[in-house]
């Protein structure tokens, strides 16, 4: 079983991941979701899976201090769906989704390590 790697192309920490699962051979789909807008759906389903919106994005990114402060307290998953449209970036990086549905986001190589069985290819969960 696959999984889709959402990320940004030009991201250190994604990079690092397509590396880590190409070393193990776990087969991945990489989506950079600037070039690939994410629906607004899926964008809500992902985040109540991680937590909610707060667990969703990165609040340590240059991204998410620059912006004004009124954009910084969306009201509605329509106000953050339009947010995170807007500023791709502040998805906590990479977004890791299962076939079955299940969604992993950063990367460690000791998360991985737990995520995936890389002796057998197989996925634990």
């Amino acid at each position: 079983m696959g999984v889709n790697v959402y990320g940004l192309d030009n991201c250190d920490t994604c990079r690092k991941a397509r590396n880590w699962l190409g070393r193990f051979k776990v087969e991945f789909q990489f989506v950079d979701y600037r070039a690939h807008k994410i629906a607004p759906e899926s964008l809500k389903a992902w985040s109540a899976q991680v937590g909610g919106w707060d667990a969703f994005i990165n609040r340590a990114s240059p991204t998410w201090r620059n912006l004004p402060p009124a954009r910084k307290s969306p009201g509605s998953d329509a106000e953050w769906s339009l947010l995170l449209r807007e500023h791709p970036a502040l998805v906590r990086r990479p977004l890791l989704v299962f076939a079955d549905g299940r969604v992993h986001q950063g990367f460690s190589d000791n998360g991985f390590k737990k995520l995936f069985d890389v002796k057998s290819g197989a996925m634990h969960g």
